[in-house]
């Protein structure tokens, strides 16, 4: 479905991004990848989306609150691929705390890598794509994209942002072969949720899988997680022909969170 396409996704080492990775080297895609993480177990996962799938994977560890070495990367992937056919804006952080008490830097850290960094890869992607008349541009938002929650101030209104650049994109590219949508998910319990569910179950002395089951609970109506493999399986139907005048929108994967 895919093959011959190229494809970049940040924060892609572990979890969701990953998942969409595999996904679309599933479908025959080449990717890149970016993220943190050990060396070794990096070039293990560059390596098995090789053998696993049949197709070429690079890895660029740019730092995605820098905007030259977002640049950098992506010069790096039109010198190894000759251009971009389908971003996927993955990478994000965390902090939580009141309005009256969060650190500057940990806001501006914040908007750099969840919202910032979606506008430079963007900015730089589209030529190459209205070039080729063709591309697909996946934000993960996120249900606080949506809806907000108490002592996250940086992160909704990071991901708020990123749904309003996503309906920008789309209009300005709405006579062209490109596609910029959002996805949405709820609760994923990836790295960043695990570190939630761990700090709750210290704080209400309680075991990691009773946090976990509260923490889901809370929110989504069907009490159940959503998978990273599920979101993977989103963004893949994205890249559809199936997609191709969905635009401008955003995909809600989140067991029922925002129809509450």
């Amino acid at each position: 479905m895919l093959t011959g396409k190229r494809a970049l996704v940040t924060g892609s080492t572990s979890g969701i991004g990953l998942a969409m990775a595999k996904a679309l080297a599933g479908a025959g895609a080449d990717v890149m990848l970016n993220g943190f993480g050990d060396a070794d177990e990096i070039e293990a996962t560059r390596k098995g989306l090789e053998t696993d799938y049949g197709v070429t994977a690079h890895y660029n560890g740019a730092d995605l609150s820098k905007p030259d070495e977002i640049e950098a990367m992506m010069q790096d992937a039109e010198a190894k691929f000759g251009g971009i056919d389908i971003l996927i804006n993955n990478a994000g952080i965390q902090y939580t705390a009141n309005v009256e008490d969060f650190p500057p830097e940990k806001w501006d850290a914040v908007i750099a890598i969840n919202l910032s960094s979606v506008f430079h890869t963007t900015r730089l992607a589209v030529p190459y794509m209205r070039k080729k008349n063709w591309g697909r541009i996946i934000n993960t938002a996120s249900a606080h994209g949506l809806v907000a929650s108490v002592q996250k101030a940086a992160y909704v209104a990071a991901k708020h942002g990123v749904i309003g650049l996503t309906k920008v994109t789309a209009l300005e590219t709405a006579e062209t072969g490109i596609t910029a949508n959002a996805i949405c998910p709820g609760w994923v319990r990836t790295e960043l949720v695990e570190r939630q569910i761990e700090a709750r179950a210290k704080e209400a002395n309680i075991s990691i899988e009773e946090s976990a089951t509260r923490l889901v609970s809370d929110k989504h109506p069907s009490k159940q997680f959503v998978s990273p493999e599920q979101i993977g399986q989103t963004a893949l139907f994205l890249c559809s022909d199936a997609a191709s005048q969905m635009t401008g929108t955003h995909l809600s994967v989140d067991g029922g969170w925002t129809a509450q």
